[in-house]
């Protein structure tokens, strides 16, 4: 393995970015510092009411006193369950001012999912709201949780957020914090198995990656005058970095939304303007989609980015097209908090990568021996960062595997081009190999999206006895359009070598996908097996 060295994505970077100074600071340091700058200015934009700086700061200092006063110790695991509400910021900066570890928990889990998690994190302390509460419910007669608080009024016990921060005294001194050392956040992936492990996020981790993501931006960003679209869930860790970490750190408006519904979605942007949008490919689908994008002024967003799945190319062109704002492709994934990768907004832009790494951090791509592939070579994209996780909690097998020497193993497979922008080619699990040749699912779904009559398309290799894995492909038309299978197959043979053609399509309504908008291939292939025990 090569020691690090000058690498080619630096020239991009604006001047000081490559010995750029990560100070060890908390994740509470984040709101104290901006409640400092500018105590009168919006913080939080939820249904039209807007909250400053100042009152938000007060509300998590009498949460976080009142929890002191409860007897919450630093170092225990508090679940937040909820949906995007002033109440989620408010729990979660209130839990990093007393050290407590946050758990970051997808209010939709039936109570299976959450007593996995439960149970492996410890959590003693839970915040949940109305969505939740029927699992919650139902998960108290197995699990014996200390506290549980709701985040309405109707608890019996007085033991709502509400009255708890009424009722709070504001927290005296924070809790001291080693910000290299102690994990502010557990964040629960499924990763590649299928199986939960907790991401270990400490407070150098979470802060360094939102420095890094400022510093990306360069100019573009100016604290204090920024407005945040937040529509991605809180609770998933693309959104607690790009949307509320960051916003918190520029001083900007939140402007927080507790589910995406295109229209609401479309009169806010209209009234308050948005100027920046983490969002997902869901998301800039609906946007393209629309028929009337044009009238609600979307030429207020100066910046977007897009996580969780990678984008498709004719997405991309088509919102750019439509709208006039830009989109900065890029990578992450929860061991990395999440970011690693950008587009620079002020540098050379190339649609379809994800760009390149952020500053302090460096990658590399590498064989299954561990020797690093050549330029525009495939392998498996390895990260060394200031933003990379501890390891998994409470598992030491699976943060060997993830975490050698100093590097992160993604399990992506990607390439990098002779100036340092890195192409991410799908993932090592999803990688379809047919008599000896690899096909990259992605490669395929680039193609089909760039088809008129195709909305969405997802591409996966189905188990087949002699072949080992055939090629399929299910497809969302777009609206009103009459889909002909047999064209399409003729439109991939014009652009796809032979053997990268799918041999099987389907035409669905929908594509599965959680609540993040992250496309569940998995569910694709296991429908198809389930169909295929039916037969035999």
């Amino acid at each position: 393995m090569r020691k690090t060295v000058k690498q080619p994505w630096e020239q991009w970077y604006a001047e000081g970015m490559s010995s750029l100074l990560l100070p060890e600071i908390s994740v509470y340091t984040l709101l104290d510092q901006s409640a400092k700058k500018f105590p009168d200015h919006t913080a939080i934009i939820f249904e039209d009411h807007l909250m400053d700086y100042k009152s938000l700061k007060s509300q998590v200092d009498k949460l976080a006193g009142k929890w002191k006063e409860m007897g919450f110790v630093k170092g225990e695991r508090i679940g937040l369950m909820m949906t995007n509400h002033p109440y989620f910021i408010i729990s979660y900066y209130a839990a990093q001012a007393l050290g407590l570890i946050v758990v970051q928990l997808n209010p939709m889990y039936k109570p299976r999912e959450l007593l996995q998690i439960l149970v492996d994190s410890n959590a003693l302390y839970i915040v949940y709201d109305q969505l939740a509460a029927t699992t919650i419910e139902e998960t108290k007669a197995i699990y014996d949780f200390s506290i549980c608080m709701k985040t309405d009024d109707d608890q019996l016990d007085g033991l709502s957020l509400r009255s708890l921060i009424e009722n709070g005294e504001k927290i005296k001194e924070v809790e001291t914090i080693n910000p290299l050392e102690d994990i502010a956040v557990i964040q629960y992936t499924g990763g590649t198995t299928g199986k939960m492990k907790g991401a270990m996020l400490t407070h150098y981790n979470l802060t360094s990656n939102v420095i890094q993501s400022f510093e990306m931006y360069g100019d573009l960003m100016v604290p204090g005058k920024e407005v945040v679209l937040a529509a991605t869930p809180l609770y998933h860790v693309y959104a607690m970095t790009s949307a509320m970490n960051l916003g918190i750190y520029m001083g900007a408006a939140i402007l927080l939304f507790p589910k995406f519904e295109i229209q609401n979605v479309l009169m806010n942007i209209q009234k308050y303007r948005p100027t920046f949008f983490p969002g997902v490919p869901k998301m800039y689908n609906a946007f393209v989609n629309h028929p009337e994008i044009e009238k609600y002024g979307l030429d207020c967003l100066k910046n977007c980015s897009c996580g969780s799945a990678p984008m498709p190319v004719e997405v991309i062109n088509r919102f750019e097209k439509l709208t006039g704002a830009s989109i900065g492709e890029g990578f992450g994934l929860s061991e990395a908090s999440p970011s690693t990768h950008r587009n620079p907004p002020l540098g050379k832009r190339k649609i379809g990568s994800v760009g390149i790494p952020f500053p302090r951090t460096d990658c590399m791509i590498v064989d299954e021996d561990n020797n690093e592939v050549p330029s525009k070579g495939v392998g498996e994209l390895l990260i060394k960062g200031p933003q990379i996780m501890k390891g998994y909690w409470n598992n030491e097998v699976e943060t060997r595997k993830a975490l050698q020497n100093g590097w992160l193993y993604t399990g992506d497979l990607a390439s990098v081009d002779e100036e340092g922008y890195f192409y991410i080619v799908g993932r090592k699990k999803e990688m379809i190999i047919i008599s000896g040749f690899n096909i990259y699912p992605q490669e395929v779904e680039g193609v089909l999206y760039q088809h008129p009559d195709i909305q969405e398309a997802a591409v996966v290799g189905i188990p087949h006895k002699e072949l080992g894995e055939v090629v399929k492909a299910f497809i969302v038309p777009m609206k009103d359009a009459n889909i002909d299978l047999e064209e399409i197959e003729g439109y991939c043979y014009t652009q796809l070598t032979p053997y990268k053609v799918p041999k099987q399509f389907e035409v669905r309504e929908e594509l599965p996908r959680n609540t993040v908008g992250k496309l569940l291939k998995r569910l694709l292939i296991k429908e198809e097996l389930e169909k295929r025990t039916k037969k035999d």
